[in-house]
């Protein structure tokens, strides 16, 4: 699975182009409401498995039944008052945080 393919069919994030000027660099760029993410490309990548972004969603259960029913890997971890949340794994090994308000 590639980004376009879980940022944007799984996620539901649209993708935009980037800048003329950044395009030769690589990566893509991706928006939704209130959220723009930039994703980039590394020669000696390591994915980020501790430090990570959180996404404030609505339909948690839909979004965690979509996501595994794809094969992406995604885990529990302690609730967090006012939310309940689950962690998830892109293609790449970068650890998200997905929440929504209890």
């Amino acid at each position: 699975m590639d980004a376009e393919a879980f940022y944007g069919g799984l996620l539901g994030l649209t993708r935009v182009a980037k800048p003329t000027e950044l395009e030769r660099r690589g990566g893509c760029w991706f928006r939704g409401e209130g959220v723009e993410l930039h994703l980039g490309v590394e020669e000696d990548f390591r994915p980020a498995r501790k430090a990570h972004p959180a996404f404030l969603v609505a339909g948690l259960d839909k979004l965690r039944a979509r996501l595994e029913a794809a094969g992406m890997e995604t885990a529990d971890d302690m609730e967090l008052q006012g939310y309940r949340r689950f962690h998830a794994f892109d293609p790449f090994g970068n650890r998200l945080e997905l929440l929504e308000r209890a």
